[in-house]
């Protein structure tokens, strides 16, 4: 996955909204150089923040439509937001997706997420902190649509009946104040101390329809490998890893992983060997730290586990993790039985 996937979403939606709007790419590297940035066609790159304020106020202007946030942002679902999207569809309910989102969030797309308890629910608050006043405008509804839309499909009809769900804004009453109401179906109220979203405790235990325990691992340990690939390990490394987490049920041999990289086998292991890194020590790293998950986070039966982790027989499985960790599965479970309580998730 892209680290940059749900940008490269957006930035493609906008080109549709826009064309279905009458304007031209054209029309809008005009009016962006008269605003200071100078991309050059066909891209524009969404990424930097400060920038992608003046894009999103720019598409604006020329569509002369002043909802095209709120439509931009219906029409950034799941399927934007690559192996995070995923995530959160294998989430057990509402409340494991906003972990996700604390996590993540700032990752996959900004901005980054506070969440504050509130009348035992919570409160979701973005960190916008950069750009104009009618440009944090624009960002809000383009957000607040976008994660309303997520809820939307997580949760289905379920959250169509969600009730006391609140959306908190700061700026003053548009003249479309009353598309707000349509497009998020929700009471929304203007002028308050922050954006935020209330959502009430009853409506974090909603579950999510798609919720898989074993793929929910599975995506969540690739938005690690995202994490960390974006800190100070072995680029190589960094790939390897990255693609035996996606490669999970059928993990890639260094063949095929040396093809994905477009190297040879021979180049492949010289870079690992360079990194202090071999491939089949990152094999059995990733199958340990799978193996650890499932056993502490699922109630998949020991043989199961091991089947996931392309082990014949549940005894080469057993034999692997007690070279791993010292301990057997069993064992390794019950002692972390405990660990599934949720102890201060969302601090």
């Amino acid at each position: 996955m892209r680290v940059n996937q749900v940008h490269y979403a957006l930035r493609e939606e906008l080109i549709r909204l826009l064309k279905n709007k009458g304007v031209s790419w054209d029309q809008l590297f005009a009016n962006l150089s008269r605003r200071g940035i100078s991309p050059s066609p066909p891209a524009v790159d969404l990424r930097p923040v400060d920038e992608g304020l003046v894009v999103l106020e720019a598409a604006v202007e020329l569509s002369r439509d002043p909802c095209l946030m709120i439509h931009l942002g219906q029409r950034l679902g799941l399927a934007s937001y690559g192996s995070f999207g995923f995530a959160l569809m294998s989430c057990a309910n509402v409340r494991e997706s906003i972990r996700l989102l604390l996590r993540y969030g700032h990752v996959m797309f900004r901005p980054a997420w506070t969440v504050h308890e509130h009348e035992g629910g919570l409160l979701l608050r973005p960190r916008i902190t950069i750009g104009t006043a009618k440009q944090q405008q624009l960002f809000s509804e383009l957000i607040f649509s976008s994660l309303v839309t997520l809820g939307r499909e997580l949760c289905g009809d379920t959250a169509e009946r969600a009730q006391d769900v609140k959306l908190h804004l700061r700026f003053s009453r548009p003249s479309y104040w009353v598309h707000f109401r349509r497009a998020f179906n929700m009471p929304v109220a203007f002028e308050c101390e922050h954006n935020q979203l209330f959502l009430p405790a009853r409506v974090l235990d909603f579950p999510v329809k798609t919720a898989n325990r074993s793929e929910h691992i599975l995506f969540q340990q690739q938005c690690e490998e995202i994490l960390r690939g974006l800190q100070a390990v072995g680029k190589t490394t960094a790939a390897v890893r990255h693609l035996l987490i996606q490669s999970a049920g059928d993990f890639l041999d260094i063949r095929r992983v040396a093809r994905r990289l477009n190297l040879s086998e021979r180049t492949l292991r010289r870079r690992l060997v360079a990194e202090s890194a071999s491939f089949s020590s990152i094999v059995d790293e990733i199958k340990n730290l799978l193996a650890r998950e499932y056993l502490a986070k699922t109630e998949l039966k020991i043989a199961e586990i091991g089947d996931l982790l392309c082990y014949a027989e549940p005894s080469s499985f057993r034999r692997a993790f007690v070279r791993w960790n010292g301990m057997t599965p069993i064992d390794y479970r019950q002692q972390h039985m405990t660990e599934n309580i949720s102890q201060g998730a969302y601090a």
